[in-house]
């Protein structure tokens, strides 16, 4: 009832668009526009997909957040309250459209600051301040917003039990590397090799910061947040051509040892060059 109700009502290019519903005796059945690139969550971390360029990565990100504008600005606002990976698809240009509206809620009316509900939503997603006391409001869809921006930075999901303790909450992991750019290449997806942008990079990751603030009045509102990353679009400063992205090589030793060595090499001014042990994003510093 409620994908009906709010897709009933509700059309922009950046959400899915309703077609139809079936309601007959005990069956249910919505149909939606088909969606041939599937969800952004099989492109970021299925192992068989091809890495998405860091280009179509923005794309994605600015798609997704003119969709929560939109329902963010809407006459009755719509707060989405499902924010992930999962419920971003793409068309066959990989523009992203908004999905599963089955949690979302409309936002307080009058003199309400929040509305009180249920907590529901995905772990690792859900803004703190939701969690612990069931307030809603459009500023928790930006928190979820925020876990994703980090996801498309770092490769890695918003919540992995099988990574060591410390790394299976991806916020609380990647935190202390935001906001120093010496840190930041560090824990930037391996699978892009080095082909971003170094400045954009460092802007997405402090944007993602901001998102993700504890304090709900911290966190940017959509515009500005589309505004923030429409502006990185065009910068042409990739890590590789800067020698910014570190890398590790294996090289094995004779056949008859059978054994192998690391040799951990750094790429600086066009060339790899063996380099000082690489720095172990779980160490503290």
């Amino acid at each position: 009832m409620a994908e009906v109700i709010f897709l009933g009502q509700l059309r922009h290019v950046n959400l899915v668009k309703l077609i139809g519903y079936c309601c007959e005796d005990e069956e249910r059945l919505l149909v939606y526009e088909f969606m041939p690139r599937g969800s952004l969550e099989n492109h970021l971390f299925k192992r068989l997909s091809v890495s998405l360029p860091w280009g179509t990565r923005l794309r994605i990100a600015i798609g997704a957040a003119k969709g929560l504008a939109f329902l963010h600005g809407a006459e009755n606002p719509v707060i989405y309250r499902d924010f992930k990976t999962s419920n971003v698809l793409l068309d066959s240009d990989f523009t992203a459209k908004l999905s599963d509206f089955g949690l979302a809620k409309m936002g307080p009316e009058g003199s309400e600051t929040h509305v009180t509900t249920r907590v529901m939503g995905t772990y690792g997603y859900a803004a703190p301040e939701y969690v612990s006391t069931g307030h809603l409001t459009t500023k928790s869809d930006i928190y979820s917003f925020g876990v994703v921006l980090l996801e498309l930075l770092t490769g890695r999901r918003a919540m992995e039990k099988s990574r060591p303790k410390g790394e299976q909450n991806l916020v609380d992991w990647v935190k202390p590397y935001l906001t120093s750019s010496r840190r930041l290449r560090y824990v930037i997806d391996p699978r892009l090799q080095g082909q971003y942008s170094v400045k954009g990079a460092k802007e997405m990751a402090l944007l993602g910061l901001h998102c993700i603030s504890l304090n709900p009045k911290d966190r940017p509102k959509m515009p500005i947040i589309i505004e923030t990353l429409e502006s990185l679009q065009h910068l042409k400063d990739m890590a590789v051509t800067c020698g910014h992205w570190p890398v590790a090589v294996s090289s094995s030793k004779s056949a008859r040892t059978g054994g192998s060595t690391k040799v951990k090499m750094e790429f600086r001014g066009g060339n790899f060059r063996k380099s000082s042990p690489i720095f172990n994003p779980t160490q503290k510093t």
